[in-house]
């Protein structure tokens, strides 16, 4: 039986579900699966073997922010992954480590399992450089210690999963891998998890809309551009029908909090913050509409945002800024915006709201993607094709 590590920092498993996807997936495929990821909330425990699945947790010393936070959150994670993984090889052993990012580190740590003739696959989640400079707005030396980190993950990796095709294109240009080597494997959603269920009417707080969004709560996200445009639609357009339910936890959800009392929003905005996931499905299914509000920047112009898909599975018409990857995800299932323009996205908010035709037919388009194209389901036999490849050749 092939033995792999999965390793991830910046999510607690099961919590990251492209992570736990994959898996049950390469468990369900005959793998042996041990997982290093930090805890979190509800994801405590240092050690738990769930569905014959062994996870290894470590604690982080602060959620970063900050070139100096970084520098502690990854140094910690760092050391603690290595020991982990020594446990775990001492344990339960390991023919692969599978590297999950950000940070583009961990290839360290496989660098030094390399050396007893462990496999190395990088799973390219976000694309670091960009990460870092929608971040800080600056290319410095910390950025070009992010493009080093890249080059030696993707010279090191025997074989890289990139999300989407503009990811694969990276991998081809700035990885210099084999295109043999570079498989696309999508975060499709699960449907057996996103269920379609009746709406919770108190969630509209005694409105006739809600409007939803879920997903990190952190700078380059938006979510200052979406509560601009709820400030529009409050103030410009005197819209007192609408609630809006944001749904998700990170660094910047204080600020935002504050922002929307500064911007005199607050009664019209519930941040739930990190929730568990009846209470995510509660507010989506709720929804009227479901909004993707992430800055117009080449990393997320380049990125598959999981949330698309979400809405999509659950039947949910869509506003999003014009992003290309954006696109090719949601297609007839949204409304685009012009790059950052919040009157715009406001407008086309306001648009969809006051048409329910045309909210039931995108719903209708977006289940149907992601029912014959976009799901788990259609993913698996990529992230196992990446496996064979991996492991070609190796008695």
């Amino acid at each position: 039986m092939r033995r792999v590590l999965i390793i991830v920092e910046n999510l607690p498993v099961p919590f990251d579900r492209r992570v736990w996807q994959e898996a049950t997936t390469l468990k369900a495929a005959g793998y042996g699966v041990s997982i290093i990821c930090p805890t979190g909330k509800g994801y405590e425990a240092r050690y738990e073997c769930i569905d014959g699945i062994h996870v290894y947790r470590h604690s982080l010393p602060l959620e970063a922010d900050g070139a100096l936070g970084y520098l502690l959150e990854y140094g910690w994670a760092l050391l603690s992954e290595w020991w982990l993984a020594l446990v775990v090889w001492r344990r339960h052993g390991f023919d692969a480590i599978h590297a999950c990012n950000p940070p583009d580190l961990i290839f360290l740590v496989g660098a030094f399992f390399k050396l007893f003739g462990k496999r190395f696959l990088f799973d390219h989640h976000d694309l670091n450089p960009e990460l870092y400079e929608a971040k800080f707005n600056r290319r410095d030396f910390f950025w070009k210690l992010m493009c080093w980190f890249e080059r030696w993950t993707f010279k090191l990796a025997d074989v890289s999963i990139a999300t989407n095709q503009s990811y694969r294109q990276v991998a081809l240009d700035r990885g210099r891998m084999p295109a043999g080597k570079v498989f696309v494997v999508r975060s499709g959603p699960k449907l057996d998890r996103l269920r379609i269920l009746p709406p919770t009417q108190s969630l509209k707080q005694g409105r006739r809309f809600l409007v939803g969004y879920v997903g990190v709560m952190g700078k380059q996200e938006g979510l200052d551009l979406l509560l601009q445009s709820i400030a529009y639609i409050v103030g410009e357009k005197q819209r007192t029908d609408i609630h809006f339910g944001l749904v998700g936890g990170g660094t910047e959800l204080e600020s935002l909090r504050q922002m929307a009392r500064d911007m005199g929003v607050a009664d019209y905005v519930t941040f739930t913050g990190r929730v568990p996931d009846d209470q995510l499905l509660a507010m989506l299914n709720t929804a009227d509409v479901c909004v993707n509000p992430d800055v117009a920047n080449p990393m997320n112009d380049k990125s598959t945002m999981n949330k698309i898909m979400e809405y999509m599975a659950l039947g949910k018409p869509i506003v999003q800024f014009d992003l290309t990857e954006g696109r090719f995800s949601a297609q007839d299932a949204s409304l685009y915006a012009r790059h950052n323009d919040t009157v715009d996205f406001a407008d086309k908010v306001l648009a969809l709201l006051d048409d329910a035709a045309a909210r039931e037919r995108m719903g209708q388009y977006g289940r149907q993607r992601v029912e014959q194209e976009l799901s788990w389901e259609h993913e698996v036999p990529h992230l196992l094709a990446a496996y064979d490849a991996l492991f070609a050749g190796r008695p």
